[in-house]
């Protein structure tokens, strides 16, 4: 899966560029369809957003198996067969990692982005406004909090995973868990990252709702569980709450893609059982924060 490209001689993770990032046309019943994953959080990302915005009836969804091989992502009874196929169908002589998200123009017959950092952001100025997920009032911020979250989180945890070298991986472990402390303090007294809900929200929940079952122990980063952090926790548990959260959040793929297609980390393949982690809310006395959604135990994704 050509992974060993991406890291450096000293033993860094370093993610390849994205190779097609051309901007979303308007939106166009039928020609866009975006591949993506349950268990990628990268992808769940544009599926969050398609819900949130209502984008349904626009933007058609194939979600990949889970379980990845030589071949990369495989498209469950499709055609193509898999996802290499229409890389390859865009740029002949493409030799990266095959990856998801990436949106297919069905007119054009070409992969028009896999930018996953710009997919959302354009559905939401061009494709659906309410809610509004990049309010221009508060853009520079939110670009702000997203750097800060790339780097320190979103990407340092697998900076952390992928790590061959012993001062690389502290060093991308100490930036996670400066940004998670950072995050609990912010969170202790506000319901979301600014104060509304923001494209912010949706790249932090990502990665919060695989960090213990899957980042705590498969990725090292074992300092602390996120259900150490009182309000991170009951942060991440709010938004799971919310339907296109918790209908886009699937354990199961998660837990099986990690820990089944990583060998270089978990040669065993073997999928740990648990942790058991109850996702519903928990009532607060006097708040609206009082929604419930099914524990992960019993969560399966329609």
């Amino acid at each position: 899966m050509k992974l060993s490209r991406e890291i450096s001689d000293d033993g860094r993770f370093v993610r390849q560029p994205n190779r097609f990032t051309e901007r979303l046309g308007p939106p166009e019943p039928g020609r866009y369809r975006v591949y993506a994953s349950y268990a990628c959080p990268w992808a769940q990302r544009v599926l969050i957003v398609r819900k949130l915005l209502g984008l349904e009836d626009l933007l058609d969804v194939t979600i990949v198996d889970p379980i990845r091989d030589e071949k990369g992502w495989r498209i469950p009874d499709g055609d193509p067969e898999y996802l290499s196929e229409l890389y390859h169908a865009t740029d002949p002589g493409y030799t990266g990692r095959y990856t998801v998200p990436c949106v297919w123009d069905t007119k054009d017959k070409r992969i028009v982005t896999n930018d996953f950092p710009q997919i959302t952001l354009d559905l939401e100025m061009s494709w659906g406004t309410f809610p509004n997920l990049y309010p221009e009032r508060l853009r520079p911020d939110i670009d702000i909090m997203n750097d800060r979250l790339y780097h320190g989180l979103n990407n340092a945890v697998y900076e952390a995973g992928f790590a061959r070298d012993q001062q690389a991986y502290e060093e991308a472990v100490a930036r996670v868990f400066t940004t998670l402390d950072f995050l609990e303090v912010r969170l202790a007294e506000s319901d979301y990252l600014f104060d509304t809900l923001t494209e912010s929200d949706v790249r932090l929940y990502t990665t919060l709702a695989r960090f213990d079952s899957v980042y705590y122990a498969h990725f090292k980063c074992s300092v602390r569980r996120l259900t150490d952090y009182p309000a991170l926790w009951a942060y991440a548990r709010r938004l799971y709450a919310i339907p296109a959260f918790h209908e886009t959040t699937d354990f199961d793929h998660i837990k099986r893609h990690y820990y089944m297609t990583q060998p270089n980390i978990n040669p065993t393949r073997i999928v740990p059982v648990g942790p058991e982690l109850d996702w519903r809310t928990v009532r607060e006395s006097g708040s609206s924060r009082d929604q419930r959604g099914p524990s992960e135990r019993d969560h399966s994704t329609p």
